[in-house]
């Protein structure tokens, strides 16, 4: 069996800054383990224990193999790996089959005084509704379940809190794969974790960098314009995603950029006569973010509440231009061959023989699909206004 799969063979080798930065962050992570864990036992081990068996690389196939086959269980179980249980293949947000705890497991846990525990304690409905599945579908296929085996399996699980139960969740033919859902992943994220990806996958996204839209933000203007509108932008209580060692905004699978990367774009092109009056204005009220105040700047509303923001609002002409310019400035990063080339060439692609190819093709095309999908949506009739 090969050992150095997903995280060590795809490490430096996938082509995304989306699974980029999954991969340096993971990485970043297992060696602090690996540190903490395993350095101090070698100090202890005895003179003929071989250290070339526990150094990082080792640690990271390891880590790696345990990864690449275990999946999300629930809430209570989190992440975990279960025999028999990769003989299902992954499919996002269309299982079969639900592994989740039996209801006994929580049912015990509780204080003489009849009061539940703080910890341990986990309510089926609340895991089915942190699945992919809804909390019916669950009790149907639970009572379903139970009729057939509860004869057979109450006197062997009656109080084990290590035994979960499988449900079907949908009617499957005879001679049907079964399928089971790993988690709710795009594909960087399966790549990086599983190897392998899904074709039009609906949780894909696309991850501008901060530092991208700084670039072009100084070649638009002086390094303080961007660093004042920035800061500006904090002050008012705004933030993007965030790894390890970089920020990001996500542009959804729609094409929909973030409403935080809108909201810093609108602030960066402001006049500088509508600058300082927002400048002011957050001065005299502090953090307005936190409280319960607006800001109306030019029939815009900056609320302390981003969801109640329209986006349609933040879409004025320049902020349309900007959303275009780092389109291209992402699309560059894929190097010169085009859409068109890398969709010819998983054409000519072998799944079987070349899968590391093909899975890493069909991530660069989703990925450069969704940033068609931002152009579209730049190009939209934008408000007319003095922006």
């Amino acid at each position: 069996m090969k050992l150095l799969r997903d995280i060590v063979c795809f490490l430096g080798a996938i082509p995304s800054a989306t699974a980029g930065n999954a991969v340096q962050e993971d990485k970043g992570l297992i060696h602090e383990d690996w540190k903490e864990s395993i350095l101090p036992l070698l100090d202890l081990a005895p003179p003929k224990l071989n250290p070339k068996f526990f150094c990082i690389e080792q640690y990271f196939a390891a880590k790696s193999l345990i990864s690449s086959r275990s999946f999300e269980i629930d809430d209570y179980h989190g992440h975990g790996m279960l025999s028999l249980a990769d003989l299902f293949n992954h499919k996002t947000g269309a299982e079969d089959v639900h592994f989740t705890a039996m209801p006994s497991n929580y049912e015990s846990d509780t204080d003489v005084d009849g009061s539940n525990n703080d910890e341990g304690i986990v309510d089926e409905a609340a895991l089915a509704q942190n699945s992919s599945i809804d909390v019916t579908a669950l009790e149907t296929a639970h009572v379903g379940n139970c009729i057939v085996s509860e004869s057979n399996s109450s006197s062997v699980t009656e109080g084990d809190t290590s035994m979960l139960e499988m449900i079907m969740i949908t009617d499957v033919s005879s001679g049907a794969e079964v399928f089971n859902t790993y988690e709710l992943l795009g594909n960087a994220a399966l790549l990086h974790r599983y190897g392998f990806t899904e074709q039009d996958n609906s949780y894909d996204i696309v991850n501008i960098d901060l530092e991208l839209l700084l670039q072009w933000c100084s070649s638009l203007f002086s390094d303080r314009h961007g660093r004042a509108r920035a800061s500006l932008w904090r002050r008012l209580g705004y933030s993007a995603c965030g790894s390890q060692n970089s920020e990001y905004f996500e542009i959804s699978f729609d094409g929909e950029p973030q409403i935080e990367l809108l909201i810093l774009l609108y602030i960066i092109l402001l006049p500088d006569d509508a600058y300082h009056k927002l400048d002011l204005s957050v001065s005299i009220a502090g953090n307005c973010h936190e409280s319960s105040e607006t800001i109306l700047l030019n029939n815009h509303i900056l609320s302390r509440e981003t969801f109640n923001m329209s986006n349609k609002s933040l879409l004025t002409k320049k902020v349309s231009d900007a959303l275009l310019s780092l389109a291209d400035m992402k699309e560059s990063l894929y190097g010169l061959k085009s859409i068109e080339d890398d969709i010819e060439a998983l054409g000519r692609c072998r799944n079987v023989r070349e899968k590391k190819q093909h899975h890493s093709l069909m991530l660069r095309i989703s990925e450069r699909k969704i940033l068609q999908k931002l152009r579209n949506y730049a190009s939209k009739p934008f408000k007319t206004t003095n922006q």
